[in-house]
């Protein structure tokens, strides 16, 4: 089997909307079918918009830690003020960007996002990612009786590395992790600390289809994956550990 990515052209939402009755007007636009085992990649901007995840950065008023921050960081107070509301942890930051942790999920700015939406307008992170990743799964199993994944994919700067890749905020339908410890490597060495991120690359795959500009693609089915479907539900401590237990900040944080 060949793995296929078909990303879904859809026309531009504005309010809030149904993600779930979007998805089946993007397969109709597209003369696509859902099949069994395949893996859908939605865009977390665009679940952030359905949800009316947006706000007008006029309508934030910075207080005086954000102020604080703002000149410290030379990040503009409005987006300071909503970076600190979206965080559970600020651990430090550079010139236009603090480096937060949210949900246990770590990124810039807490994720918000001022692309391809109108001037003076942030987007926020999903709410409830999973749940909303879980109720999208459970409505396609009872209106089409087909098994599938669901992965809100998110682009992310890697650490040392040039550009974006796509990393998986959260998923349902999907074993997000393969645990390949025990196994052996081709000289027949037993892997002891081996996790494939499955979930997470998926996401970049897709996420380089679906693009990050104009492309309007927000959708994604990914088909013939070999990701393993299960209806067991999937927790945010299962693709992501606590920052003190990455392997970046605890190396950064203790100095030779």
């Amino acid at each position: 089997m060949k793995l296929t990515v078909l990303p879904l052209l859809t026309e531009r939402m504005e309010g809030t909307f149904d993600i779930y009755q979007a998805l089946i007007e993007a397969l109709t636009r597209n003369d696509a079918r859902l099949e069994e085992g395949d893996v859908i990649v939605i865009s977390t901007k665009y679940v952030s918009n359905s949800q009316g995840r947006i706000i007008e950065s006029s309508s934030v008023k910075a207080s005086e830690e954000g102020k604080r921050i703002s000149k410290r960081f030379r990040i503009e107070p409005e987006i300071a003020e909503v970076v600190m509301r979206e965080s559970d942890k600020i651990f430090g930051g550079t010139a236009g960007f603090l480096i937060t942790s949210s949900d246990n999920i770590m990124a810039p700015n807490a994720g918000i996002d001022r692309s391809n939406v109108r001037k003076g307008r942030i987007v926020l992170y999903p709410k409830d990612p999973f749940k909303t990743a879980e109720e999208i799964r459970r409505k396609i199993l009872l209106n089409s009786s087909i098994h599938v994944g669901i992965i809100l994919v998110d682009s992310r700067l890697m650490p040392a590395r040039v550009g974006t890749a796509g990393v998986a905020v959260s998923c349902a339908g999907l074993e997000p992790i393969l645990d390949m410890r025990a196994k052996r490597d081709l000289d027949g060495n037993p892997l002891k600390v081996t996790f494939q991120a499955v979930a997470d690359n998926l996401a970049t795959i897709a996420n380089h289809k679906m693009g990050e500009g104009a492309e309007s693609r927000p959708f994604a089915i990914i088909r013939d994956s070999g990701a393993c479907i299960t209806d067991r539900k999937i927790g945010p401590s299962e693709m992501a550990v606590l920052p003190d237990q990455c392997v970046y900040v605890r190396g950064l944080s203790n100095p030779p």
